[in-house]
């Protein structure tokens, strides 16, 4: 007996029961669809009458000692049949293609990251996607919102946001080191030296030290700040022709403190780490993993790159 149509509409359709019709039709026999779906034949009972009353046809009846596919039965058997396969097109994704991959991407990165990792990874874009543009924001002390809303897609940054959907990846860690001008002063040799000089820092956002400061703090170890600046890009101007130092990763000393000499801070230090973080919601895009992989590598040739002297970069996984 047929339910009433109430109780049932199209929602109530799932994979299983388009399977179950094709192969019910194909076999003729409850029986012989139940062991071919590794289920009971109640089972099999039970959810033809699910499909009766959804689709409000008897969909089979006895002939002889089998079963016979009405002529509705047998139609929907064949859109079963196609909507099984957009199903399984539904749940397999095609495989991605950079070279077709038009889309725009927004990363956020300070100006030591955006300097030393971006040129070269929208280099390696070029080559390997090249319909994408790129643009790049500063991510500052970067926050949760920045990737929720879509503002970016991807964070640079020490300081990763913390939130249970967002994801994190450490791409490298630096040592820090003295940078001054060669022409004006010596390297200080001791911790009194180093806290005696007046120093050049870099301000992201206001009344918040960088975090090494904040380590230093609670080592009870306070430097004397006479300029603050709001990038890195801005202290080597005002290094040049004083004695003022500033510590700083000592990759940049590749390109924004090139022309300023640099040495190991004379007391204990900890190391910066730099991390790639993104949104949840781009954790399984084949796309967005190829993405973070093309970063991925730039970090790593750039850290195989010569350092410094002195200096001890390391790349994590």
């Amino acid at each position: 007996m047929i339910k009433h149509m109430s109780k049932f509409d199209h929602l109530d359709l799932d994979g299983h029961l388009l399977q179950l019709l094709m192969v019910v039709v194909e076999t003729g026999s409850v029986t012989r669809a139940a062991e071919r779906l590794g289920v009971t034949q109640s089972a099999v009972s039970h959810l033809l009458d699910k499909l009766r009353a959804i689709t409000n046809d008897p969909l089979f009846v006895k002939s002889g000692r089998g079963i016979v596919a009405t002529e509705r039965a047998e139609k929907l058997a064949e859109q079963a049949r196609e909507l099984l396969s957009s199903l399984h097109g539904f749940a397999q994704s095609d495989p991605f293609d950079p070279t077709q991959w038009k889309v725009h991407i927004t990363i956020a990165a300070n100006d030591f990251q955006r300097d030393l990792l971006l040129p070269a990874l929208m280099a390696r874009l070029r080559r390997n996607a090249p319909l994408l543009t790129l643009r790049v924001i500063p991510s500052d002390v970067p926050s949760l919102e920045m990737l929720r809303n879509e503002h970016c897609q991807l964070v640079i940054s020490p300081r990763p946001p913390d939130g249970t959907d967002v994801v994190q990846k450490r791409l490298f860690e630096d040592d820090y080191r003295v940078f001054f001008d060669p022409q004006v002063r010596k390297a200080p040799a001791t911790k009194k030296e180093y806290l005696d000089a007046k120093h050049v820092t870099v301000v992201y956002e206001p009344r918040r030290a960088l975090d090494l400061d904040q380590w230093l703090e609670a080592q009870g170890i306070r430097r004397t700040f006479e300029v603050s600046v709001p990038g890195y890009a801005g202290v080597a101007p005002f290094i040049m022709g004083t004695d003022l130092l500033t510590t700083a990763p000592s990759l940049l000393g590749r390109h924004m403190l090139r022309n300023l000499a640099s040495s190991a801070v004379p007391l204990p230090c900890p190391k910066l780490p730099m991390y790639l973080v993104w949104h949840m919601r781009h954790q399984h895009s084949p796309a967005h993993g190829w993405l973070r992989k093309q970063v991925e590598a730039v970090s790593q040739a750039t850290l195989e790159q010569q350092t410094p002297p002195g200096s001890q970069t390391l790349l994590l996984s």
